[in-house]
């Protein structure tokens, strides 16, 4: 007898149909996101339409370069009826979807909370699958036990081709949707938590029918059946344990292992326990399994060998080759010239160097952009590979820890697999609100140097696709932030930074209307103590008296780096005697923080206004450990810090419009400057802590309700990107 056809009752739905039933609510889900996603796909190419680009200068200094064809200054502003509604419920929707409440038990322990948007699609998903579980169908009633047991178990079935759908990297449902794997990770494990409560369903009802008649033993004993759903039930069991966060994190390669073991020892359980009509429930998640491993190993074997690509076949049978230069901060930086494959800002891949750190793999965003012909990793040294990597970096620089050389480094074959990872081109939006905390620059900044290269290309003449956006940017203005621990890690982008604030000025004075401000917040640093500020100003007058006044007027962006050197040696030498560079001593303290408190300059305060902050205020000194309260000013230099990092990164000072802060910013007070200003939607990227992350996003919730977002105020949108990688 077929057991999915099996009649329950009058009117009662048999286990197949519910199967259906459940497929057609998540598949509607599906479509309803992708329908979203198609919008969001239309506005972007509807704002570039409407901002066309004629080529001429407006004569209105508050007007961008490229104005509208139809006379529209704010083509990220929502004008139509329709538009406008939508927009409405989008900001309605967002406030709800963002919030979350953070839960801090003390000042050193704090627990994100999911936001609501993850609270109530679990919820419903869970509310789906008990409504199918027992729809018609009485739990008080032991003669229809038997009934809700067969239903549960084929409710079971029905959810493992969705767990498979959202745990696969190359993302069948993150592409419809607009997004990736990485982002949808989480519902991944939350599904399969799901997934084993209803197979424990299943099974309790089952054992609850047999009790009466003392009958659990015996089936246990002498039922195949019994013996494979058992231990299939055992296996999830494993598989959900294993999976949360303590114990993923613990070891995440050890993770990885038994999870692919355990997964076929599941299946195969599954498999050998249903009934033969169901197995093709069995067999979908299996072909999912297949199809993902067999593009990411068509992707990995095009990305990195060489006869995919013919102009790097003379260079050896392996594509990708790179250089580990080790930086101060235990960061490595991984260079690989000329990469074989293309990829988008915001991207990540995953890269393994087998001859360094064997059978590891690990996901590091590019922190170039696909202008600089190189791909450029920052990687912190942690533990494992990350470790690895970096005492190979320093093996090979030939020079201490700290002072490492570029031209010393040591070129390793690597395999990349990738690009992933997904975001709104942040083009179509009015202005840019970009935050960082330490190694989460690596994320926002590239962001921002492709956006500025956007400006630069406005006037491109290129043809143009239908399938891709139009040259220049609907942005106007972008705000960055970056909080870091220690002036050290400004070595880490400061010649992108200085070559991004450069491009702007030159294209203010071309005409353009676009505007940036940049800050940096440093919170622990030794040389932030008193003094400091007139160390600096001192170096920086120096380094001033050095530079060419034509030169400081319009700087020469292909001699930069050239020119930064040379300057910074001869402030270094003629005028500071304070060592920024981090001592191999220095590097092993900060190893053992964790272990052993130590005494430095942290400034824990907040800064609540940059312009109200006092320049002549001195940064509060404590223990690294110690936290403080919030205050309305801190510590502001005004003038440029200058960067002494490792030799290669060494002397390149941060460019004089770039604010530098000690303290801790405000997201609030800074977004809500951003936001009043905008003509249109704003874009919200934060990268960084998770206690930066909640921060920010509590922030732009608070701001959408009290200007009343799209609900006749004339407040105009925020989109609220956070990206954060975890294991």
């Amino acid at each position: 007898m077929d057991m999915g056809s099996m009649s329950m009752g009058d009117g009662i739905p048999t286990p197949s149909k519910v199967q259906k039933m459940y497929w057609a609510v998540v598949g509607a889900a599906i479509a309803t996101a992708t329908v979203v996603n198609i919008y969001h796909k239309f506005l972007c190419r509807q704002r570039f339409v409407r901002y066309n680009l004629p080529g001429e200068k407006r004569t209105n200094p508050r007007s961008r370069l490229n104005a509208s064809s139809q006379g529209r200054e704010t083509p990220a502003k929502p004008e139509a009826k329709f538009t406008a509604g939508i927009a409405t419920v989008m900001a309605i929707s967002r406030e709800l979807t963002y919030a979350s409440v953070p839960l801090v038990l003390s000042k050193r322990f704090r627990w994100s909370s999911p936001t609501l948007g993850r609270v109530l699609l679990v919820s419903a998903e869970l509310l789906l699958v008990m409504v199918l579980c027992f729809y018609m169908l009485n739990p008080y009633d032991q003669w229809q036990w038997e009934d809700i047991g067969y239903r549960t178990g084929f409710v079971s079935l029905a959810q493992l081709p969705l767990i498979f759908l959202l745990a696969g990297k190359n993302n069948i449902i993150g592409f419809l949707i607009g997004s990736s794997y990485e982002k949808l990770n989480w519902l991944h494990r939350w599904t399969s938590r799901i997934l084993f409560l209803t197979v424990t369903i299943h099974m309790g009802f089952w054992f609850v029918g047999w009790a009466r008649y003392d009958y659990i033993l015996h089936k246990m004993k002498e039922d195949k059946l019994t013996q494979r759903g058992f231990s299939a039930w055992c296996i999830l069991l494993w598989i959900v344990l294993s999976s949360f966060a303590p114990i993923r994190r613990w070891n995440y390669e050890f993770f990885v292992v038994q999870h692919l073991v355990t997964f076929a020892g599941f299946i195969a359980a599954v498999y050998l326990h249903v009934p033969a009509e169901v197995k093709m429930w069995v067999w979908i998640p299996i072909g999912l399994v297949i199809f993902d491993r067999l593009v990411r190993a068509l992707l990995v074997l095009y990305a990195n060998l060489s006869v995919f690509h013919p102009k790097r076949y003379r260079e050896g049978f392996w594509a990708c080759k790179a250089t580990f230069e080790p930086l101060g901060s235990n960061m490595t930086r991984i260079v690989i010239s000329n990469p074989p494959i293309n990829w988008s800002v915001g991207q990540h891949v995953l890269l393994s160097c087998h001859s360094i750190a064997p059978f590891q793999s690990h996901p590091f965003t590019i922190a170039s952009i696909p202008q600089d012909g190189t791909m450029e990793f920052l990687v912190k040294s942690k533990s494992g590979g990350t470790k690895r990597f970096f005492k190979h970096a320093q093996k090979h620089s030939g020079l201490p820890l700290t002072q490492a050389s570029a031209s010393a480094s040591h070129t390793a074959a690597v395999v990349i697999e990738g690009p992933y990872g997904a975001i709104r081109p942040l083009r179509q939006f009015d202005s840019l609100f970009l935050i960082a905390g330490s190694s989460g620059a690596t994320f926002t900044v590239p962001l921002m140097r492709d956006l500025v290269a956007s400006w630069k290309a406005a006037d491109s003449k290129k043809s143009q696709s239908i399938l891709r956006d139009p040259p220049g940017a609907v942005t106007r203005y972008i705000r960055f932030i970056w909080v870091i621990k220690s002036r050290d890690q400004l070595a880490w982008f400061s010649v992108q930074l200085a070559t991004v604030a450069q491009d702007v000025e030159q294209l203010r004075t071309d005409g353009y209307d676009f505007d940036i401000d940049m800050s940096i917040y440093i919170t622990c640093d030794e040389d932030l103590r008193v003094g400091f500020k007139e160390k600096n100003k001192s170096a920086l007058s120096a380094q001033r008296q050095n530079e060419p006044e034509e030169q400081l007027q319009k700087p020469q962006k292909s001699k930069l780096a050239a020119h930064m050197n040379s300057e910074i040696e001869k402030v270094v030498n003629d005028h500071i005697s304070v060592h920024s560079t981090p001592s191999r001593s220095d590097i092993e303290q900060d190893q053992e923080v964790a272990d052993k408190p130590r005494k430095s300059c942290c400034c824990t305060i907040t800064v609540e206004n940059e312009a109200e902050a006092s320049p002549s205020g001195d940064c509060h000194c404590a223990d690294t450990h110690e936290a403080k309260g919030s205050i309305s000013s801190s510590n502001l230099s005004t003038e440029s810090l200058v960067v002494l990092g490792p030799p290669k990164a060494a002397g390149q000072p941060i460019h004089p419009s770039i604010k530098t802060l000690s303290g801790r910013p405000q997201p609030i007070s800074l977004l809500r400057k951003v936001a009043e200003q905008a003509l249109g939607e704003t874009a919200v990227v934060v990268c960084g802590p998770q206690g930066l992350v909640d921060d920010v996003r509590l922030s732009v919730v608070a701001l959408s309700d009290e200007r009343a977002v799209h609900k006749g105020s004339g407040a105009q949108g925020i989109y609220l990107h956070a990206e954060a990688f975890d294991y």
